[in-house]
């Protein structure tokens, strides 16, 4: 919903970092829950490696795990301030670099230097000319081998709502949201991007998209997110692409969170 200005300003500038990002994960019961319940199970066989690269991370709520699964991790975010406060909290960790980009560049990684990419809860909010600007780069970024996993957006799978939402007065449109009557405009999720046009993304660049789960994020029935894999051409993990759609997605985080919250 924004461009690389406007999320710049946001995360760099007006994001209240007081909880470094851990209440996006409050629906499912705390950080820990969400790595080790939704994540890890996702990405295991990818890790432990060599070297990752995590593309905005943030104030670190992946890097405090990822940093654990290999011997380099690479660390790129466009907010100055993310990657001021990562090189703090993990000063002690001997095996991370820390750079700042332009929202789109990767010039500061070297070519096939890149066991695994991982992005998550962030990519979500680039529009699809930055998601192929990174595609782009990745297809040489990676090692022969290496495979990408990115959490992207799927709003743009839903145009007649999402345009029906954005022209509807917000007093009349958030109690709608909450009802899951419209996808959640307040997510923020960019409306360019759909799984399809990732995977066509991936295909321009000389990558693979080798799997992607549709799935409903917070409220409602939409599935305004997707999880892709991709790997370069002629690796070992190529194959046809498989698509699955996951619209229970929020009861596991519900179930998660009942479970095993790190709170009572």
């Amino acid at each position: 919903m924004g461009d690389v200005a406007q999320n710049l300003e946001v995360w760099n500038k007006t994001w209240d970092w007081s909880r470094r990002g851990d209440e996006w994960s409050d629906w499912w019961g705390g950080t820990s829950a969400e790595w080790f319940g939704a994540l890890l199970p996702r990405i295991h066989t990818y890790v432990p490696t060599g070297t990752i690269l995590e593309i905005a991370p943030g104030y670190g709520r992946w890097t405090q795990y990822l940093k654990d699964l290999c011997d380099r991790l690479v660390v790129v975010d466009l907010a100055e301030r993310c990657i001021d406060h990562c090189r703090e909290r993990f000063a002690s960790a001997s095996n991370i670099e820390y750079h700042v980009n332009d929202g789109r560049s990767l010039d500061m990684v070297a070519d096939e230097s890149v066991d695994f990419v991982f992005s998550f809860d962030s990519l979500v909010h680039a529009e699809i000319d930055v998601l192929a600007a990174y595609l782009d780069q990745l297809a040489r970024k990676l090692k022969p081998h290496g495979v990408g996993f990115a959490h992207h957006s799927n709003a743009g799978a839903y145009p007649v709502l999402v345009n029906l939402a954005l022209r509807t007065p917000d007093r009349l449109r958030r109690p709608l949201i909450e009802k899951g009557v419209f996808p959640d405009l307040y997510a923020w999720r960019a409306t360019s991007v759909t799984a399809e046009s990732f995977a066509s993304q991936c295909e321009v660049a000389g990558l693979a998209c080798i799997a992607q789960e549709k799935i409903n994020w917070g409220r409602g029935i939409y599935l305004t997110d997707v999880l892709s894999v991709f790997t370069r051409r002629g690796s070992r993990w190529e194959r046809a692409r498989r698509v699955r759609r996951n619209p229970f997605f929020r009861w596991e985080a519900r179930r998660m969170a009942a479970l095993y919250a790190n709170r009572s």
